[in-house]
């Protein structure tokens, strides 16, 4: 049984430092988070609860609804094939070595290093899919606290409901964000595969990815705006 290198060591070590350091940083320390993009779109979620309970016709608003369980379920069911994959990857060592071994720069694995790299894939996508049918149910449970608010304009418990509602949706959002951040991290732990230096890369580009969208992007500008356009000159 080859045993892993120093750097593959170290290439875990940035992996892994990446994927919790960040998650750490941008989930749970307030000044950080009030300023991501996600914050922005939980504000967003509560305006639209706010407005949902003062609509008659809510029709648009389960449309909504059905449209962001319909995304979580996609992914939620790609993880199911990514994981039905690795599984067959995890029994064909030897046919795995003679594809990436006609790779250029790629180390060729034995079978116990193999075995580790689709074993870090397949918990990587079990968590993905956790975060994501997680995320589903509790879109779920949104639509239905969202059907139990009343449309009599002098009930009292309107606006507690529509909070609630809101609340749901917005720990939907944080687990679909957790799920699809886990996808991210899964396609730099598959450069693992040719090369510890080419894991270290993917995990700092996918880092850079992530930081951008969420903190520099031009969507995150419009969000936060209330009055002024976007500014051009990025991207995404």
């Amino acid at each position: 049984m080859t045993s892993l290198t120093l750097l593959d060591w170290l290439a875990l070590g940035v992996f892994v430092a990446c994927w919790a350091g960040y998650s750490a940083l941008v989930d749970h320390h307030p000044a950080l988070r009030r300023r991501s993009v996600i914050a922005a779109m939980d504000e967003h979620r509560r305006r639209w609860m706010r407005t949902m309970v003062t609509r008659d016709n809510r029709i648009m608003d389960t449309q909504i609804i059905g449209n962001l369980m319909g995304s979580t379920s996609f992914l939620a069911n790609t993880a199911i094939f990514i994981l039905g994959g690795l599984v067959a990857m995890l029994s064909s060592p030897e046919l795995g070595a003679r594809v990436f071994g006609a790779l250029p720069f790629a180390m060729v694995p034995d079978q116990a290093l193999w075995e580790m790299k689709i074993a870090l894939l397949l918990l990587i996508f079990v968590r993905a899919f956790f975060e994501l049918t997680w995320a589903l149910r509790q879109f779920n449970y949104c639509s239905i606290v969202m059907g139990g608010i009343s449309h009599d304009a002098r009930d009292p418990g309107r606006l507690p409901h529509a909070a609630i509602a809101a609340e749901v949706a917005n720990r939907a959002g944080k687990h679909f964000n957790s799920g699809l951040r886990a996808y991210y991290f899964g396609l730099a732990a598959l450069a693992w595969i040719l090369h510890p230096v080419a894991l270290i890369l993917a995990s700092l580009l996918v880092l850079r990815e992530l930081y951008r969208r969420e903190f520099r992007s031009v969507v995150r500008e419009a969000l936060i705006s209330e009055h002024k356009p976007a500014r051009g000159g990025t991207t995404s």
